[in-house]
């Protein structure tokens, strides 16, 4: 293991700062596609972006506070010993490839990750299944770390606790050694935007790169047609589902009348009345023309349209 920097005493900043030189275990899934929460082309923006995205929510402050927590009853579950590693290591081969672990394992060639989870996310957990960017996660540690196993352990609020040993597989380390780099050298390095993926992030990301517009019209390659076509039978396909399932939803609605909620042992629906509150832009327009303008604002954005020629 090669160590990139030491993280005592490193500030949040800074350590931010430091995964953006390089792929960490949390963005290999993402960039193999397996990630459900996160994209190939997000990794891209943060790792080419000045921006430090210092964004965090409840679930993350929970899952650091718990780290301790879910190495406690590691240990107490194995006999195991696991330390903290306080530091961001590097693969001497690959050095764009960083690892930020949780612990390491005392006396053995492993590490540990520790996870929690909500138990609406039990089922991907059950008989001994692991997500499979938890997996991509814990050999991409193995890739850096040069070990020849990983542990993974999981919280799941109010359930129960659990934990894998996970095997080095050298073909799974070979391809992702693979995909990493490619991504690295061609998309990051070669700042080239990964394929699309139908995602808002992607979405995003695309409009952040294109703001500049110029109003000379180019040539649409014919081979975009095939595309554009299945583009034009996925919104009727679309059109049909929406109301086949508003039609469910009505039926629902008249069984239910009055009630505010149905359940059975495999559905529970609720269609309670609320209660919002909205600002009639129309009549503050009217009444109140210099109010209405002093809090208007322009957003800058491309209106995206396709229509038959």
């Amino acid at each position: 293991m090669k160590r990139l920097v030491s993280t005592l005493n490193l500030s949040h900043g800074d350590w931010l700062r430091y995964r953006k030189l390089g792929i960490g275990g949390s963005d290999a899934g993402a960039i193999c596609g397996l990630n459900p929460y996160v994209t190939a082309m997000q990794v891209y923006h943060d790792k080419t972006s000045d921006a430090i995205n210092a964004t965090d929510n409840e679930a993350m402050r929970q899952g650091r506070d718990l780290e301790e927590y879910v190495a406690q009853r590691f240990m107490g579950a194995t006999g195991k010993k696991v330390r903290k590693a306080n530091a961001i290591f590097y693969n001497e081969e690959n050095p764009f490839m960083l690892a930020n672990v949780d612990r390491l394992v005392v006396g053995e060639d492993a590490g540990l990750e520790c996870k929690t989870a909500s138990p609406y996310m039990a089922d991907k957990w059950k008989d001994g299944d692991i997500p499979m960017h938890y997996q991509i996660q814990c050999h991409h540690y193995m890739a850096v770390c040069d070990t020849s196993a990983w542990y993974i352990a999981v919280l799941i609020y109010g359930k129960e606790f659990k934990f894998h040993k996970i095997e080095r597989d050298e073909d799974i380390i070979a391809d992702l050694v693979q995909i990493e780099k490619t991504f690295w050298e061609e998309n990051v390095l070669g700042h080239v935007l990964p394929d699309p993926d139908g995602s808002k992030t992607a979405d995003a990301v695309i409009a952040s790169y294109f703001k500049d517009t110029s109003p000379t019209p180019i040539l649409l390659p014919s081979s975009f047609d095939g595309r554009l076509e299945r583009r034009q039978d996925l919104i009727s396909a679309i059109d049909e589902m929406e109301k086949e399932k508003k039609q469910i939803e009505q039926e629902l609605k008249l069984y239910m009348g009055g009630a505010e909620t149905a359940e059975n042992e495999q559905f529970r629906v609720s269609w309670k009345p609320v209660d919002s509150r909205r600002v009639d832009g129309n009549k503050l327009k009217e009444e109140q023309p210099e109010i209405y303008a002093k809090y208007q604002k322009t957003i800058h954005s491309r209106r995206f349209t396709i229509n038959a020629a």
